[in-house]
């Protein structure tokens, strides 16, 4: 599994330079078989740290995204959801440190900062992501 998601990752970033919430909401919804509404991609587009701003990481965002969009789909109640969402930040925060995008993200931000720096990181926040999901809704997923 992770070779794709390695070969997503680089796909939606140097193919169609999304951001990385972008980039999270398009790999699961291609392991998970979800369609998003254009209106949905217009909303992830300045979810990058807000916009480069340094505020909560894209990747949380695009993958918190995707959870309201899957488990309601599932059939879960918006209370569900929000649990699930909070368990997932607080786990996010224990395997990779933060869910601050200056924090995670290599070197800040700076002007200098080369394309998609944070590469290795999406890698990673894609596949724990999937494996989050996977694990809560057991015998339903490819």
């Amino acid at each position: 599994m992770i070779t794709r998601i390695k070969r997503l990752v680089h796909h939606y970033y140097w193919d169609f330079d999304y951001n990385c919430a972008k980039t999270m909401l398009f790999c699961l919804g291609e392991f998970f078989d979800i369609c998003f509404e254009k209106q949905t991609l217009n909303a992830a587009t300045g979810m990058h740290g807000a916009g480069r701003f340094g505020a909560q990481c894209g990747l949380v965002e695009g993958a918190l995204m995707f959870m309201g969009i899957y488990f309601v789909r599932a059939g879960k109640s918006d209370a569900e959801v929000e649990r699930i969402c909070y368990d997932f930040a607080a786990k996010f925060t224990k395997e990779f440190g933060s869910l601050r995008c200056d924090e995670l993200r290599p070197g800040g931000f700076t002007a200098a900062d080369p394309p998609h720096a944070c590469e290795p990181l999406s890698v990673a926040a894609v596949d724990f992501a999937f494996n989050y999901i996977k694990k809560l809704d057991r015998g339903r997923l490819a």
